[in-house]
């Protein structure tokens, strides 16, 4: 209870700031993160980088905490509600139980998640089509394989993770229908050496090219790719410049477009309960701009990238979603 009464105080001082009458007009925004919280160079990066560009480009004010553990995220989400934000973000489906509960008791309070669903009137949930960026990623990985095995590293093995491992997979048949395919979860999104150790026994057993979707995690990935001889894939935000030449490119899912825009359309008052799905088609998810691999990767492979992508959009290819 200490600790909660602690946070508020914090939080009133903070909002006492953001109060005063030079930021009268401003809406008052509060962000909280996943596990892992800053730093992971993937998610919880891309969606500090959303906040930061509503800060400078919109008129509003932000705060934002990065929770310790699991728990603490009801006490957050209670503890920013109680505050009377216009507008409170979370990150990641880590926090869908408790805003199931928390947004029910607070029917005046406008609230958003990243990747699941509440279905409560005032909550925005915003989901992306991850499997159709793995997809185009899994392209890259089919083409570009001289071993004819690539890998997959997933965080936890959750719904949403898998996602990216069927897309993934999907793609690569698609593009080499004789490559096989090593999957491993490391079962959290912040152990880096838990990723480097995957990778590297996934190289022993013959892959020259591993995808991550495992958050912190994946930095693991990238780094044993750096100091052995396969290529890595990032995810989420663009990670190629971790490894440059290393990491061939990464499945880029906007989590920092989905933040500014919610947070947007808070500011122009149409923000409404429901779901927003970000996809191929609008770039809510695709291929990084292979900064770094440009010399490396054959046009050929970067033709079939856009092919893939075309037939996409137009629901020539379908990518399963294992969530329907």
């Amino acid at each position: 209870m200490r600790n909660r009464i602690s946070f508020v105080v914090v939080m009133l001082l903070l909002v006492g700031l953001l109060a005063a009458p030079a930021y009268a007009q401003n809406k008052k925004i509060g962000l909280i993160f996943a596990e892992g919280g800053l730093g992971d160079q993937s998610f919880n990066d891309a969606a500090y980088r959303g906040l930061m560009q509503a800060k400078q480009e919109l008129p509003v004010d932000v705060i934002y905490v990065e929770p310790a553990d699991i728990a603490e995220m009801e006490e957050h989400q209670r503890a920013y509600a109680d505050l009377g934000l216009d507008l409170v973000i979370v990150i990641g489906f880590i926090h869908q139980s408790a805003l199931t509960e928390v947004s029910a008791d607070y029917p005046n309070i406008h609230f958003a998640i990243v990747d699941d669903v509440v279905d409560n009137p005032n909550v925005t949930s915003l989901l992306f089509e991850e499997h159709e960026g793995s997809f185009l990623v899994g392209v890259v990985a089919g083409m570009m394989t001289k071993s004819n095995t690539v890998g997959f590293v997933g965080g936890m093995e959750v719904p949403l993770i898998r996602k990216f491992q069927v897309g993934f997979e999907e793609g690569v048949k698609w593009a080499n229908p004789d490559a096989q395919i090593l999957v491993n979860y490391a079962g959290a999104f912040d152990d880096p050496g838990r990723g480097r150790e995957l990778a590297i026994s996934q190289y022993e057993r013959g892959a020259d090219i591993i995808y991550h979707a495992a958050g912190g995690t994946g930095a693991g990935v990238i780094d044993a790719a750096a100091s052995n001889d396969f290529y890595a894939i990032g995810v989420d935000s663009d990670q190629d410049y971790m490894a440059p030449g290393k990491v061939l490119t990464s499945m880029i899912k906007r989590v920092d477009l989905a933040v500014y825009e919610v947070i947007k359309a808070c500011v122009e008052g149409t923000l409404e309960g429901g779901t927003w799905t970000f996809s191929v088609a609008d770039g809510g998810v695709g291929t990084s701009e292979f900064t770094y691999t440009k010399d490396i990767i054959p046009q050929e492979v970067f033709d079939a990238v856009e092919e893939a992508k075309q037939k996409i959009i137009s629901g020539e290819i379908v990518v399963t979603n294992p969530l329907q």
